[in-house]
C-alpha cells in the first residue's frame, strides 16, 4: 500500500490486528520494500512505545486522513520503562525517524492512501 504525504511516497505495511499492532516495528528495520507502517485502528487515544525497536522512528497519529500530531525522532529503548507516545486517530504512521523534519511534515497535512 502507499501513503502520500506532501507529494512524498511511502511504501507501507499495514498492521490491523491486535498481535500486529503490538509487535509494530519491534525489531525491524526499513528496507526497499517498504519505509512506513500504517496502523489502522479504532479512533480513539493510543499509546505507542519503542520498545524493542531498533531505529528511530517518527510517529504520526492520524484521524480522518488529517495529521493530528507528530511525535519526531523517538528513540529506541531496550527496558520495560520505555517514554511512551500518546496520540488520537484512527491510523498511526510510522517512517524513519528525522522524516517528517527531512519531508516538511506538519501537523494538519493531509494524506492520501493508495
Amino acid at each position: 500500500m502507499e501513503v502520500i504525504v506532501n507529494n512524498n511516497l511511502f511504501n507501507v505495511k499495514v498492521m490491523m490486528t491486535r498481535k500486529d499492532i503490538e509487535s509494530g516495528m519491534m525489531g525491524k528495520k526499513f528496507n526497499r520494500d517498504f519505509n512506513g507502517m500504517l496502523f489502522i485502528m479504532d479512533d480513539k487515544p493510543h499509546s505507542f512505545w519503542m520498545k524493542n525497536c531498533i531505529i528511530p522512528l517518527d510517529i504520526i497519529f492520524i484521524r480522518n486522513n488529517k495529521i493530528i500530531k507528530i511525535h519526531k525522532d523517538c528513540p529506541p529503548c531496550k527496558s520495560e520503562d520505555c517514554d511512551r507516545y500518546e496520540g488520537e486517530g484512527d491510523m498511526v504512521l510510522e517512517i524513519n525517524g528525522g522524516d517528517c523534519d527531512k519531508y516538511d511534515i506538519v501537523e494538519g497535512d493531509k494524506i492520501l492512501i493508495d
